[in-house]
C-alpha cells in the first residue's frame, strides 16, 4: 500500500491558493492514502470565533469537492482538515474522502490553546474507515498528547492512523515512534510549515511531517521549513500482527482489570 503526506505552507484565508498549492505539490503523483494537514485550506491563527465561522463548511462545501476531485486524480483515499459547520456549532474537523464521496468526518476531541475559544469540542465517537481494504483511524494534531486516543483507535482495529496536524510544539514526532510501537500501528503525521502572526499570537509551525512504522521506525521525515511530499510502500499485514514474540501480544496481554482511566 502506498501512503503519503503533503506538507504545505498555507496562506491564511486564501482557500483557493491553498488548494492550488496542494495540487502543485502532488502533480501527477498516485497513491492509496494521502494525508493533508489540519485546516490546510484556511490557515490556523484566527482572531475571533466569527472569523473562524466565516470559513466553516459542511461536507457538501468547496473543500469536500476539492478533496473528492483530488482523490479521483490521485487514485487515493484522502484525509484533510477543515472547519466543519453543524447547526450553531463549528468544529476543527478532518474529512476522509474517496473519489466519489465523503466517507465521514472526525471532530477533534482535544482542543489546543485558543481553539477552545473558536471551536466546539468533538462530539462524535471514534470510528474506523475502510480505505483500499485497510482500516484507517483519524486523530488531529494535539490529540497525539493523549495516549488513550491512539490506543482507542488501535483497539477499534486501526491499521493506519491518519494524523493531520498544525504542530507548534517540538515533541510529537518523537512521541509517534512510541505510539506506533506500543500499538503496532502505522501512522502518517501531515504537518504544515510557516509562520502566522495574527492578533496577539505568533505561531511557527514545525514541519517534519512523518510516516512512522508499526515498529516505531521512521520511514519518512520531511524538512522543517519547506513544502514537501513523500510516499512509502508499506505492508499493512504487519500492523495486523500484534505479537511481539512467541509469548507476548500487545493487545491480549493488557491487564485491564487493574487499569483505571478515570
Amino acid at each position: 500500500m502506498k501512503i503519503g503526506y503533503v506538507q504545505t505552507s498555507p496562506i491564511f484565508g486564501e482557500i483557493t491558493q491553498n488548494f492550488e498549492q496542494v495540487e502543485d505539490l502532488l502533480g501527477n503523483t498516485k497513491g492509496d492514502l494521502i494525508i493533508l494537514p489540519e485546516l490546510f485550506a484556511t490557515g490556523y491563527t484566527f482572531i475571533s470565533k466569527e472569523e473562524a465561522e466565516s470559513m466553516a463548511e459542511t461536507t457538501e462545501g468547496k473543500t469536500a469537492n476539492f478533496l473528492i476531485g483530488l482523490a479521483e486524480k490521485t487514485g487515493a483515499v484522502i484525509v484533510g482538515g477543515f472547519i466543519e459547520k453543524d447547526g450553531n456549532h463549528i468544529f476543527n474537523s478532518s474529512m476522509i474522502v474517496s473519489d466519489n464521496e465523503v466517507l465521514g468526518t472526525y471532530r477533534k476531541l482535544h482542543l489546543y490553546y485558543k481553539e477552545k475559544l473558536w471551536f466546539s469540542p468533538g462530539n462524535k465517537p471514534l470510528k474506523i474507515y475502510e480505505a483500499k481494504k485497510t482500516k484507517v483511524g483519524i486523530m488531529i494534531c494535539f490529540d497525539w498528547f493523549f495516549p488513550e486516543m491512539f490506543r482507542s483507535l488501535a483497539l477499534l482495529g486501526a491499521e493506519i492512523v491518519a494524523h493531520p496536524a498544525n504542530l507548534v510544539l517540538p515533541y510529537c514526532q518523537k512521541a509517534m515512534e512510541t505510539r506506533c510501537l506500543i500499538n503496532r500501528v502505522f501512522a502518517v503525521t501531515s504537518n504544515r510549515i510557516g509562520n502566522e502572526v495574527r492578533g496577539d499570537d505568533n505561531f511557527t509551525f514545525t514541519g517534519g511531517s512523518q510516516i512512522t512504522s508499526y515498529n516505531g521506525e521512521v520511514l519518512s521525515s520531511a524538512p522543517k521549513d519547506k513544502p514537501h511530499i513523500d510516499f512509502v510502500e508499506i505492508d499493512v499485514n504487519q500492523a495486523r500482527d500484534k505479537n511481539l514474540n512467541k509469548y507476548n501480544n500487545v493487545i491480549r496481554d493488557r491487564r485491564t482489570e487493574f487499569y483505571s482511566l478515570e
